[in-house]
């Protein structure tokens, strides 16, 4: 009796068009339709920023406006002191978000190298505070700086929102998934915990420390309501505020056009920022998930 036995079926090639149709659609197409989702809004932004209230507010609407003239730009910073909000809202982000940064940084390593009592007890004060809606303290904080005299000034804005409970928690993670044979190898050497913190583990986790830094600096530059709050002088407003105010002077549609200017100044420089981390984002978000 002969037996006669199948070959396996050889596998379609790789650049087969069944097999490059079916990666398109299952991945390409889903990123091109997600990308469409979120740059197009921005670029309609964008285009609405140079046209008239005449092209913004018609049954024909057109794509590309008829002039690239800043107007409303310079209409928009008419209405309200643009540069020195938007200076206001530079400082006060680059301060906050630094101190911020500085602060999580310091608490994350004491909590993983320092001994010391309750060590366990205080991270889980920490995390506690991210349960906590932020409105929940504004009245508490409006209270006592305004006491201290921090109202209508840059530490008044920055001074209660120092603390991040995210970024200690995610930097703790991460410094516990660095190898102890690198922090004591140091240690005998005779490094310090202040050299030990910059020369050792500050480098190691700069991808985890440039997300923390995102965070903060996009929390910072879109804080609205702790500024609106604090804040009455004009030329003290930080952008989101001062977008507010534009708003409020002119509440007709005619004045979408500089609404769409007042929101790419504010929405430009932190893309600027997140292209410039972006490519820290995974890595940081993914480096402390694991611990050895």
């Amino acid at each position: 009796m002969t037996v006669v036995t199948e070959r396996p079926a050889q596998p379609a090639h790789p650049l087969a068009p069944r097999n490059l149709w079916a990666a398109a659609a299952s991945s390409y197409v889903a990123i091109a339709v997600v990308v469409l989702l979120v740059a197009l809004p921005l670029l309609w932004m964008v285009v609405s920023s140079f046209k008239s209230p005449a092209e913004l507010v018609t049954t024909t609407p057109t794509l590309l406006p008829e002039s690239l003239a800043p107007t409303n730009y310079v209409e928009a910073a008419k209405r309200i002191p643009l540069a020195r909000i938007f200076f206001n809202s530079v400082f006060v982000t680059a301060v906050g978000a630094g101190i911020k940064v500085l602060l999580a940084i310091m608490t994350a390593y004491a909590l993983v190298y320092v001994r010391f009592p309750f060590k366990n007890v205080i991270f889980a004060g920490i995390l506690v505070t991210l349960m906590v809606p932020p409105q929940v303290s504004m009245l508490p904080n409006f209270a006592l700086i305004s006491q201290l005299g921090g109202v209508n000034t840059y530490w008044g804005i920055i001074l209660p929102g120092l603390g991040t409970g995210f970024g200690t928690f995610l930097l703790r993670q991460q410094f516990l998934s660095i190898p102890k044979s690198l922090t004591e190898a140091a240690e005998i050497d005779g490094a310090g915990h202040w050299r030990r913190l910059w020369r050792i583990v500050v480098p190691v986790s700069a991808p985890t420390i440039a997300t923390v830094a995102l965070v903060s600096i996009v929390f910072e530059w879109n804080d609205y309501l702790w500024p609106l709050i604090l804040i009455t002088d004009p030329t003290m407003m930080t952008l989101p505020v001062g977008l507010n105010t534009l708003r409020n002077s002119e509440s007709s549609a005619l004045g979408y056009p500089l609404l769409m200017a007042g929101s790419v100044a504010i929405i430009v420089p932190v893309l600027i920022v997140f292209v410039a981390l972006q490519r820290y984002i995974i890595a940081g978000l993914t480096q402390g998930a694991v611990k050895d």
